[in-house]
């Protein structure tokens, strides 16, 4: 395993890299914390603003190109964009089943999903985790 791959790469794939390491180890506490709590609800916050950046900054990554500058990856980008406010305002509504139900699907498609494509060979978290 080495980081190098990653640390050559654009500043845009970086940022969208860190961030979504983040998000999923913040989120796998998140699911498994209780729920409703201050701690909850600050960390809560934080994790949306990582889902955020991790949706935002991959419509700067053109590497997989399909239709224009964008590939198939950028519509669970544009998924999170669209579903990440409904999630965080049915909280706010205290509808606490469908901000769960929504907090999980971003989580497992947006991130664990996704995460498992990053490890496709001659992707950089291929490299990283496998080398060449």
């Amino acid at each position: 395993m080495t980081l190098a791959p990653l640390l050559d790469a654009s500043l845009a794939i970086r940022i969208h890299a860190f961030a979504a390491l983040a998000a999923l180890a913040l989120g796998a506490v998140q699911l498994a914390a209780p729920k409703g709590t201050l701690p909850h609800r600050g960390l809560g916050w934080l994790w949306a603003a990582l889902m955020a950046t991790v949706a935002l900054s991959s419509f700067w990554i053109h590497e997989m190109r399909w239709f224009g500058p964008f590939g198939p990856i950028h519509l669970l980008s544009l998924y999170v964009v669209w579903a990440l406010p409904r999630a965080l305002f049915r909280a706010h509504r205290h509808d606490v089943a469908r901000h769960a139900a929504g907090m999980q699907g971003l989580f497992l498609g947006g991130l664990v999903l996704a995460g498992l494509f990053t490890l496709w060979p001659g992707r950089i978290m291929h490299q990283v985790l496998f080398g060449n």
